[in-house]
């Protein structure tokens, strides 16, 4: 590396593979775990982090033994590569890392990866994941443990069969159990998590919490699903489509045109996205959350691999699949296309629908989308502010009622609203004759005419 190639990476400043350290330290040996568990990377020791080299002061055994205490503090032994390097007559060091292959690897026991320009800790599930994406596994292709055979349904099984058959993407008259080895949703001859999921005779707690809400805290309807995973996804599209509108548009031809009120294909992805790359460690449900003006949906577990939330919204990112298994099932039944288009489709069946919104996040451990029906939601925010503003006036009445002294500055502090709203609301009172002021304001009294 010359001078001005080093130049030019500390004017950039510090990203995903690049830190700067006035000094080396444990902070230093961190950086390098983390990098090697994302991108590789390098920290350049004797830079500021405002980006100014400051240069060190190093001795002739100074690198050796920093190797050797990086390689004493990190499991397994990292040893990076070294550059002694002058900028400005001061001494700089590079210390490189490339990706280790095999992840997760640890500083101190710890364990780290890299976002941005900063370290994070990794949980324990995400030590889980890293490792097997290394291996090019999932974790459903484990056996499911004290799971036999015999606890799967045939009946379901051969049902896949025939769908797989008419779709065309795997052809195959074989045995169930012979279909189910050449997929790999047998390993050693017992099931694997995987084929419990989609098979199980007696189905495994992985609950779709799925509802109908006026508001968060009032619920016309709710229903627990607990099928195995085709059949869930089945019966949570049946209820979503219960209360959502359908109207029929005609265009001069003879056939009606069908129109959901929101975009049937993407709701079915989004829903499909849910239950296959959802993290089947965690306890909490899926729930799906059906308002008035919007539908929520959320799936436990945050973005699988180094998918980034921004590089959804530009689709600018490579599959990255948490359950292989249950994704290749859902693939060969048809139910999904290629890999890593769901956000595109979703987008692409949007087009046709410029009143709905579609957001999503990463919120309460997992992933959340939503749609927002923007003609609704005006009408739903309308009545709201009409049912507050209502309840306002009839807590000033029933406040004023218990004790008619309260003064404009009482009622402020009982009902926690600004003197502007108060006011008004005393104002429009008297008007519509419902309140009388008797007397003046410090010795008078309000009275409740009806």
């Amino acid at each position: 590396m010359k001078e001005e190639e080093l130049l030019h990476i500390i004017n950039e400043g510090e990203s995903n593979t690049i830190e700067f350290k006035s000094s080396f330290n444990s902070a230093v040996i961190e950086t390098l775990a983390a990098f090697a568990n994302t991108n590789g990377g390098k920290v350049i020791i004797g830079v500021s982090d405002k980006n100014e080299v400051s240069g060190i002061t190093i001795k002739k055994e100074t690198l050796q033994q920093w190797t050797n205490e990086i390689k004493q503090k990190t499991q397994p032994a990292l040893i990076p590569e070294c550059l002694q390097l002058t900028v400005y007559n001061k001494t700089v060091v590079v210390l490189s890392i490339d990706e280790y292959p095999i992840k997760p690897l640890s500083f101190k026991g710890r364990y780290y990866y890299r976002v941005n320009n900063a370290n994070h800790q990794l949980s324990l599930n995400q030590i889980s994941d890293l490792h097997l994406q290394s291996l090019q596994l999932s974790w459903d292709s484990y056996e499911f443990p004290k799971k036999k055979l015999k606890d799967l349904s045939m009946t379901k099984v051969r049902k896949f069969i025939d769908d797989i058959n008419n779709t065309g993407r795997f052809v195959t008259d074989d045995t169930e159990i012979n279909v189910l080895k050449k997929l790999s949703l047998i390993k050693n001859n017992n099931p694997t998590f995987a084929s419990i999921l989609l098979f199980a005779e007696i189905p495994e707690r992985h609950h779709i919490r799925i509802g109908r809400f006026k508001s968060e805290s009032v619920i016309i309807d709710d229903r627990q699903i607990t099928d195995t995973l085709f059949e869930a996804a089945e019966e949570s599209l049946k209820f979503i489509k219960n209360y959502i509108k359908l109207e029929y548009l005609f265009d001069g031809s003879i056939k009606r045109i069908e129109r959901w009120e929101y975009p049937l294909e993407a709701i079915k992805e989004s829903l499909l996205n849910a239950i296959i790359h959802r993290d089947y460690r965690e306890p909490n449900d899926i729930q799906i959350k059906i308002f008035d003006d919007r539908i929520t949906i959320y799936s436990p577990g945050k973005l699988y691999g180094n998918i980034t939330i921004e590089q959804l919204r530009h689709n600018d990112y490579k599959s990255s699949l948490r359950n292989k298994l249950i994704t290749e099932a859902f693939y060969l039944k048809g139910e999904v296309e290629k890999y890593g288009t769901g956000f595109i489709r979703i987008r692409k069946a949007l087009e046709d629908y410029p009143e709905i919104d579609f957001s999503f996040k990463e919120d309460y451990n997992g992933m959340v989308v939503t749609f927002i029906n923007k003609t609704a939601h005006k009408t739903a925010h309308k009545a709201a502010h009409k049912a507050a503003h209502k309840a306002t006036k009839e807590l000033i009445i029933d406040l004023l009622k218990e004790n008619p002294h309260y003064t404009k500055e009482d009622l402020m502090r009982e009902l926690n609203k600004a003197d502007g709203t108060i006011k008004q609301h005393l104002t429009n009172l008297k008007k519509e004759g419902v309140l009388k002021r008797v007397g003046g304001r410090k010795t008078g009294y309000w009275k409740v005419i009806k």
